[in-house]
């Protein structure tokens, strides 16, 4: 892979490319995607989306968006270390084609706003509900009329998958969805591969999948038109990754590991002292401790610590990434950033004791229950009705409930996995809030 390819402005639907060289920087193209994700419908729905506490009154307690934009903060970050790192080893990327350290910044960015976009409701509860509906709930009854890897989107429903249908699907007077570069979609693309084979490798770009069947094609033309590399043989799609995908991951996983842990410090499901043991390791190296000791509450120290804490992992994130930045552009790196961190022990000792403290608390339990009925209930009643309309056999009941449907999503789908799909998107973009209302009118619950 080369940077060159790698960085494309192009956007679905040019005929040609489009040159660095010749780009307003007043109105940068990758700067251009974070806008047109942040204004998005989609992303405005992850404000009310859960990221660890589901429906959490708490003020101080993250959604899917203030996740998203703290994501995309580190990522710029870690973009911009990275992309001062790649222009001075290939200065002809500024000399000859225009690129600067910020496109990088940009690009991860954008990439990084958007890594939660397609996540349903209630957490990754969500995708397993939507996926148990089909492999162990009423959706089995459609099995053996679906292709093995169509049966496999649905029964492994993927929120990443399901980010790239947001960002690029096709609807009536909208190509090309959001039209998105192709630099930002590469980086967005942490799993660059279908449904099956299942985790086929240990490398960690296997661990998930990237794309339903229905984008296959625009995938595999984004992927090819960056030079990614092929990795699988026969009529199995899949690449090595865009290496600005590392970023994005990286960023994430800095976030979630810290972040989450401050939302249960908090809420007060992990102590402040025992948080201190673990987030000391991470900081012993940048904290001022008399600035330390002047702070009064524990929400101001334990926000003093993410900071110092996010900056040292941002800064050994970019020294794993330059080190093996040549083995990267060849493919073969399979590891996840964050695995070659100096603090991947210290990492994970924090990550157990989310696990074991927040994200199995009671509280978190019983509203992924909550979520599960929801999400299952709201499949059956829509997948339902909208086979029953297009049978020609719809009852007044089935009328009622598509008319609950945006007008957005009234579209006609000749095949049944088109359908299927199309409702587990309806699904997937409802806020939580937004999921409990529709249950609530379906079920005609009073509270």
């Amino acid at each position: 892979m080369n940077w060159e390819q790698l960085l494309s402005l192009k956007r679905q639907g040019d005929k040609g490319k489009r040159l660095r060289v010749e780009q307003d920087d007043t109105r940068l193209g990758f700067e251009v995607d974070y806008d047109r994700i942040i204004f998005s419908a989609a992303f405005r729905s992850l404000q009310d989306k859960t990221q660890v506490i589901p429906l959490s009154k708490t003020d101080f307690v993250h959604t899917r968006l203030t996740h998203s934009l703290e994501v995309s903060v580190v990522g710029r970050s870690l973009g911009r270390l990275v992309g001062k790192k790649i222009i001075e080893k290939y200065p002809h990327l500024k000399e000859v084609h225009g690129y600067h350290m910020n496109d990088f910044g940009a690009i991860v960015a954008a990439a990084s706003l958007a890594h939660d976009i397609g996540n349903p409701p209630f957490g990754h509860s969500g995708e397993k509900a939507i996926g148990e509906y089909f492999s162990i709930g009423k959706g089995q009854q459609y099995k053996d009329q679906l292709s093995a890897k169509e049966w496999q989107d649905l029964t492994d429903f993927e929120g990443n998958a399901n980010g790239f249908s947001v960002l690029t699907a096709t609807r009536p007077g909208i190509e090309g969805g959001l039209r998105i570069s192709y630099a930002t979609l590469g980086a967005f693309m942490k799993y660059p591969k279908e449904s099956l084979p299942k985790k086929p490798t240990k490398d960690i770009a296997d661990k998930k999948y990237g794309f339903f069947q229905t984008d296959k094609a625009f995938f595999q033309d984004v992927a090819l038109d960056m030079g990614l590399i092929p990795n699988k043989s026969g009529e199995n799609i899949g690449f090595e990754r865009h290496p600005l995908a590392y970023l994005v991951e990286a960023a994430d996983d800095i976030c979630y590991t810290i972040i989450d842990f401050e939302d249960g410090i908090n809420l007060g499901l992990v102590s402040e002292d025992f948080a201190l043991e673990y987030l000391i390791k991470l900081v012993k190296d940048s904290i001022d401790t008399s600035k330390y000791k002047t702070l009064e509450t524990k929400e101001d120290r334990i926000s003093y610590l993410r900071a110092l804490a996010i900056g040292s992992l941002i800064n050994d994130a970019v020294k794993v990434f330059v080190e093996n930045e040549t083995l990267i552009l060849n493919g073969k790196f399979p590891f996840a950033i964050m695995d070659k961190s100096k603090y991947k022990a210290q990492m994970d000792d924090i990550i157990k004791i989310s696990v074991n403290n927040i994200y199995q608390s009671r509280e978190v339990i019983e509203k992924e229950i909550v979520g599960y009925q929801i999400i299952q209930t709201l499949l059956d009643k829509f997948i339902t009705a909208f086979n029953n309309k297009y049978n020609g056999n719809a009852s007044n009941y089935d009328s009622l409930i598509l008319k609950m449907l945006p007008e957005k999503h009234h579209l006609e789908k000749e095949n049944l996995y088109g359908r299927l799909l199309h409702i587990c998107h309806f699904i997937s973009l409802l806020t939580d809030g937004n999921a409990l209302l529709f249950y609530k009118t379906i079920t005609a619950a009073k509270n």
